[in-house]
């Protein structure tokens, strides 16, 4: 809506500022944002996004190629997009070290996964116009990382300032705790296939180590209310109690934003049965650290109230058991490692500091898991002993989830996937 009201408020002014019926085309057909006018003969780019008029002439080289070939994925404005994972080209530093050459290698060459490569597709003097372009972006605006809040830093400006960018709101079963642009719309899914164990007795591979089996399937979506606040629903099946969670999440400290470390702080509530009984209230405190651009290690203390021990639910309502509440501490902890610039390498381990006896938890659930991160999806394929994927289920196992006291070791490792996708 903000788009259209702006490329109509330009129509409109362009039409009573002319005599002549003035012509209007979008540049950009796929992402609608920029907008061309033709008013008496002379032509004019209007960014919709960042709600700016300019000439569309030839004393800006390589305007017009920008907005139809790489606006895009890095924004009109050259500022990146943060689920894409692009740069932003108008930080300074970025800017001063990065190359000509290497601007015009990576549009010839593209880079692999990421980016198509243009040079079949322009010539050298097309190539040279929208290097020359995208250096304007550095010397126009004096804005840094710090100044643009609501756009996560790239793999690329990573590299640069040593700051690690998580591919999913999930490591696998911990949050990564970043934060979503304002607006975003992200969507979640996770299946735990936890009724079949992956590396423990007979015929694994005839029944796909697992995956030939019944499924907890769960579903959410998170909304950014702003560039730090968001809030989020989340929605588990009824093999596991049929629980709806209710979250917010704020976003306090960042990286990117020159502090020293990354803190969240997230609110949620959880209930059974479609949110009607058996309610758990959580606090959690996400504390994350890059230790290189390639590294990043998580620390995750949780307080759950009312929490309940992890045991099958029922499709009736009325057989979902009414399990004791108890107050419980978790503290997880993760470590995530680049071993590609888009696959990373996951591990987590959430021992109950308090009240584990009574939930019945011997031991701390651990994962293990891969995770592939391209454009604005990623997904996460892994091992875990813990079936559950809401805030106070997670540090519950196998072991009573399914009544097998073995079920929480090394041999009860099951298989699971994660799958994020960014829908606006």
């Amino acid at each position: 809506m903000r788009r259209l009201l702006l490329a109509s408020c330009a129509f409109v002014i362009a039409v009573y500022a002319q005599p002549s019926e003035p012509k209007a085309a979008y540049v950009d057909a796929a992402s609608h944002s920029t907008l061309r006018l033709e008013i008496d003969g002379k032509q004019y780019l209007v960014d919709v996004a960042a709600g700016t008029v300019r000439p569309a002439n030839s004393t800006i080289p390589g305007a017009e190629l920008f907005a139809q070939r790489c606006a895009g994925c890095h924004g009109t404005d050259g500022r990146g997009i943060a689920s894409v994972g692009t740069p932003n080209f108008t930080n300074p530093g970025l800017q001063s070290k990065l190359t000509d050459e290497q601007i015009s290698s990576t549009i010839h060459n593209g880079k692999s996964g990421r980016m198509p490569a243009f040079g079949k597709e322009l010539s050298n003097e097309q190539i040279a116009a929208l290097s020359a372009y995208i250096r304007t972006f550095g010397t126009s605006s004096n804005s840094s990382p710090a100044s643009s809040p609501n756009k996560s830093p790239s793999p690329e400006i990573a590299s640069q300032t040593g700051i690690y960018q998580p591919g999913d709101d999930q490591l696998f079963t911990l949050p990564s705790g970043r934060p979503v642009d304002e607006h975003a719309v992200i969507v979640n899914f996770s299946h735990r296939f936890a009724y079949d164990s992956a590396v423990s007795g007979p015929a694994r591979g005839a029944q796909l180590f697992g995956l030939d089996d019944v499924s907890l399937s769960s579903f959410g979506v998170r909304y950014g209310v702003t560039d730090k606040l968001s809030v989020d629903v989340w929605r588990s099946p009824s093999f596991i109690g049929r629980p709806i969670q209710l979250m917010a999440a704020y976003n306090i400290l960042e990286e990117r934003h020159e502090d020293p470390f990354n803190l969240a702080f997230r609110v949620s509530v959880e209930g059974q049965d479609n949110f009607r009984k058996n309610y758990t209230e959580n606090l959690e405190v996400i504390v994350s650290r890059s230790l290189t651009s390639r590294a990043q290690i998580y620390f995750v203390p949780t307080a759950s109230f009312n929490d309940r021990r992890l045991v099958q639910g029922s499709l009736v309502s009325n057989q979902i058991p009414d399990e004791p509440g108890i107050t419980a501490f978790s503290l997880g902890t993760a470590l995530s490692v680049d071993i590609r610039p888009t696959v990373a390498l996951i591990a987590e381990v959430i021992p109950t500091v308090v009240g584990g006896t009574e939930l019945g938890i011997h031991r701390p659930p651990f994962s293990f898991a891969i995770q592939k991160k391209l454009y604005r999806h990623a997904f996460t394929f892994g091992f875990t002993t813990s079936p559950g994927t809401t805030v106070s289920q997670r540090a519950g196992t196998n072991a009573t989830f399914l009544n097998s006291p073995s079920a929480d070791t090394p041999s009860g490792l099951f298989l699971g996937f994660d799958l994020t996708r960014r829908i606006y």
